[in-house]
């Protein structure tokens, strides 16, 4: 879908096949230099009882005498909106254009352009999504719209600040999408070396840094931890290194640290075999890395960014690790693991030691990592642990100003007795109670050296029952974030 903004005088006598007005609460059409008609179509379907603008109404009219474009779709708006009002509203009117035979659409509101031009690339491309990959479908369940034109009302230039919010929506919103696309895919498709391969694509591309290590480098440099994780799988495991240069050569990067356990059974500690498959979401921190890295070679901010992916399966063969295995990590820590099914830490310890070789200005790991999350947070909010306060307001203010928000949870040392362990310097898992702080505290150890925060994203990267999928999240989160550090 393409997406582009213009300057439109007379925007009710736009030919186009929808056109799509957003109309404030208690409100007309007002402001525009040709309302007068659209005002009293507006006000008479009020009076008749088909559309009152309240948020999120919406109503499709077909060759109506007010507009020259073939339909008009009237979307209600809370009458002082947030971001949150013009989110809702925008999905309606997506929604609706989804069901018509249209294949473009003017999108008009006299006020909030620059917040439109923020949120259409995002709103419009989440709505018209689908998974085609692995599926045979019909032409005739494909939607028919292919271009969104918002119209910037009354001058005769678009103003810059909405060129440049449209730009930056565009290239978040494809960012979004790839991650989707990824961690939709099925196990026996999205595999380590797939990641891989697809981040090499990536580099090439855009003119991107990568490297990928296998086995063999990875024990050399003595990531034990990692490889115990991956020993129970056919599947080789795949350390991919991406690195976008914006900024001169001696600024310190900032790092993205993805899990990337592409399929999870839970190891020796095997789980339970309902909604198993959802487990191929398990790569969700990997693939919000690389859809980061998308949208941030397009923008081409000016800093210096470096993504490490730690990529496996997580198999239950005879190789297999086993509780009370004991395993030496890349930090040269032992490890016992008292779960197999804790392994995404275990990867993610030796990616976080290995971070410190970039000496970086800050590390954010992303991670679906406990199911304690998921009871704390439910799907709204990803968790944030850090014990940097800068960091993390920079993190909630990038998640406020997305709609992608996560909220702060506490990391104490006193959480961190529950690692305690008879046998190495510490255990892989801490029981049940603060089961999502526990598993904070085991990667804090492996992070002392920098300025660290761990997204913990197990209840926001997809959903399931009917609407089963990935989400694209933490994406927008992560990339307003990495802007607000190069500015």
């Amino acid at each position: 879908m393409k997406f582009s903004i213009s300057a439109v005088k007379k925007p009710l006598q736009t030919k186009t096949d929808a056109l799509v007005v957003f109309v404030p609460e208690g409100r007309g059409a007002s402001g525009l230099n040709d309302a007068d008609a659209l005002d009293n179509l507006i006000a008479q379907l009020a009076v008749d009882g088909d559309f009152k603008a309240k948020p999120g109404s919406v109503l499709s009219l077909h060759r109506p005498t007010a507009v020259a474009a073939r339909r008009l779709l009237l979307v209600g708006l809370a009458a002082k909106p947030e971001l949150r009002d013009w989110k809702k509203a925008l999905q309606a009117a997506a929604q609706m254009l989804k069901t018509l035979p249209v294949k473009q659409a003017h999108l008009l509101s006299v006020n909030g352009l620059d917040t439109l031009a923020e949120l259409t690339p995002t709103v419009f491309s989440e709505v018209f999504y689908r998974f085609d990959t692995t599926r045979n479908v019909e032409d005739t369940d494909t939607p028919a719209l292919e271009a969104v034109q918002l119209c910037a009302v009354g001058g005769d230039a678009v103003p810059a600040s909405a060129k440049a919010a449209l730009q930056q929506a565009e290239s978040v919103a494809i960012g979004v999408r790839l991650t989707r696309e990824l961690a939709n895919l099925p196990a026996n498709y999205c595999t380590p070396t797939y990641l891989a391969e697809m981040a090499k694509k990536m580099a090439k591309f855009h003119g991107l840094d990568c490297k990928v290590l296998g086995r063999p480098e990875m024990e050399k440099l003595g990531m034990g931890s990692f490889l115990a994780v991956a020993q129970g799988s056919v599947q080789p495991p795949k350390f991919i290194v991406l690195e976008y240069r914006g900024a001169g050569k001696k600024d310190a990067p900032h790092v993205l640290v993805g899990k990337g356990v592409t399929f999870d059974t839970g190891g020796i500690s095997l789980k339970p075999g309902a909604e198993m498959d959802e487990m191929k979401f398990d790569m969700s921190g990997a693939a919000s890395v690389l859809g980061a890295f998308e949208a941030i070679a397009r923008i081409k901010p000016k800093i210096n960014v470096v993504g490490l992916i730690a990529a496996t399966e997580n198999m239950p063969d005879g190789g297999a690790i086993k509780p009370g295995d004991v395993v030496t990590s890349m930090s040269g820590q032992t490890i016992e693991i008292l779960n197999t099914d804790a392994e995404g830490r275990l990867i993610l310890c030796d990616a976080l030691t290995y971070a410190a070789r970039y000496k970086p200005q800050s590390v954010v790991d992303i991670a679906t990592l406990t199911g304690a999350c998921v009871i704390a947070l439910g799907k709204v909010n990803s968790g944030l642990f850090t014990a940097d306060d800068a960091l993390a307001n920079a993190l909630l203010e990038a998640g406020r100003a997305t709609l992608d928000p996560c909220w702060r949870m506490p990391l104490e040392t006193d959480y961190a007795d529950a690692l305690k362990s008879n046998f190495a310097d510490v255990a892989n898992i801490g029981g049940r109670p603060a089961g999502a702080i526990t598993a904070a505290c085991f990667l804090w150890r492996f992070a002392k050296d920098y300025r660290w925060a761990h997204l913990d994203i197990a209840g926001t990267a997809w959903n399931s029952g009917a609407n089963k999928g990935a989400t694209g999240r933490p994406v927008p989160l992560l990339v307003s974030y990495l802007l607000s550090q190069a500015q």
